[in-house]
């Protein structure tokens, strides 16, 4: 039986962890929290996993909440003009329904589940030290940890990363409260607030502690008004601020969350990272390599909500890799071949994603303002962020747009 150490305890190392086990590897997960700690912790992130996402968690039984989680059918588009009135809004439905769940919820129990299903759950820091001696004891060592020393083992590629800082000022808060979208109150969605060298502000039905919510979520330009967060405002102070940004730069979306309130005491983040793309391959100093997942070695920033996404199928990836390479070691040569059949799909999200930090050149404005006119163009765009690898075929390129609208 192959053993397999996986130091992280998120979303792609521990679905890639479950589903090992479900093909009788001996798999061990390293986290630096237990899933008590997770769950009594800060809300880490937004998250909300389209449907292709969604499947390789239903293939291994991991959708332990799908049931009770709200159902997202569609992505509503808005754009702010200068007086803050609302210039363009569009709603499309999606093909398949999206979920959010908090990972505070997920990974904590996940995290359970792995004990549950044989596999080992070790409660500890790991260092670059700590790792030398462990990897002489398993095939294969999967770095899931993206934030940490441990991310230093992995070099920078400069040719697949365009930025050395970060694009965005993220700020985030989980509220009840909400009011349904008066356009489509039957049906929850994303909404997709544009505020012209501002930032975004999206709205993301979710799933939390304490039953269905929804997020609010601030993408600000570095410098300008919504980058405000740098004197840690108490969790209440940091409700208020986003609903006052709200209701100076969105109206429209203030008057729905006016009375809002957090879901729990944890329930605010702030930051923002630098989007990044690196090596696979990382080297311990004895020279034992060490093979990175997800945000370690694709860190997109979250503008267009693939993060989650992104990490489940580095996951399903990675496990298809593992097991076409049965007995035969888990070499570098290997490791870099994982990596690059994961970016086949990865580099697809990562274009779109970078392209939506920039403004937006006039191809792109046309295929925005066109969706509210033509129902398929606004579903393409939407169900794109199920299937990104589409965006290739008409959205990236001026000349690729100009015919597919007229088409349209």
């Amino acid at each position: 039986m192959r053993k397999v150490l996986i130091v992280g305890a998120g979303q792609s190392g521990l679905q890639l962890a479950l589903s090992l086990l479900n093909h009788d590897y001996d798999v061990t997960v390293m986290s630096a929290r237990t899933p008590d700690e997770i769950r009594s912790g800060k809300v880490m992130s937004t998250q909300c996993m389209f449907h292709s996402a969604l499947q390789h968690e239903r293939d291994h039984k991991l959708n332990l909440w799908e049931a009770e989680t709200v159902r997202v059918e569609g992505l509503g588009v808005s754009i702010a003009g200068p007086d803050s009135s609302r210039v363009l809004d569009w709603f499309a439905p999606l093909e398949h329904y999206a979920q959010s769940v908090d990972q505070r919820v997920k990974m904590a129990a996940w995290l359970e589940l792995v004990e549950d299903r044989g596999g080992k759950v070790v409660i500890h820091g790991v260092t670059t030290s700590d790792l030398a001696p462990l990897a002489k004891l398993y095939d294969l060592v999967v770095i899931a940890a993206g934030k940490g020393e441990l991310v230093q083992l992995f070099d920078r590629m400069p040719e697949r990363s365009p930025y050395t800082e970060p694009q965005r000022a993220l700020s985030l808060a989980y509220v009840h409260g909400l009011e349904p979208r008066p356009e489509h109150p039957d049906k929850a969605a994303v909404r997709f607030n544009i505020i012209p060298g501002v930032g975004e502000l999206f709205m993301i039905p979710a799933y939390t502690l304490s039953g269905n919510c929804d997020i609010l979520f601030f993408e600000g330009v570095p410098g300008g008004p919504l980058d405000c967060w740098g004197d840690r405002p108490t969790p209440q102070q940091h409700l208020d601020r986003i609903l006052s940004l709200m209701k100076q730069f969105l109206p429209w979306e203030y008057e729905r969350s006016r009375n809002a309130v957090l879901t729990d005491e944890k329930a605010t983040l702030a930051g923002g990272y630098t989007p990044v793309v690196r090596s696979a391959v990382g080297k311990l100093p004895s020279g034992t390599a060490v093979l990175g997942m997800a945000d370690v070695v694709v860190a997109n920033d979250p503008i267009t909500g693939q993060g989650s996404n992104n990490a489940s199928h580095c996951a399903a990836s990675y496990l298809d890799s593992i097991l076409e390479r049965g007995d035969k070691p888990f070499d570098e040569e290997w490791m870099t071949a994982s990596f690059e059949k994961y970016w086949e799909y990865a580099q697809h999200v990562t274009t779109w994603t970078n392209a939506m930090l920039q403004p937006p050149p006039p191809h792109v404005l046309q295929i925005i303002g066109a969706a509210g006119e033509k129902p398929a163009v606004a579903q393409r765009f939407a169900n794109g962020f199920s299937d990104p690898t589409d965006f290739q075929h008409w959205f990236f390129d001026p000349a690729k747009a100009e015919k597919y609208l007229a088409e349209a």
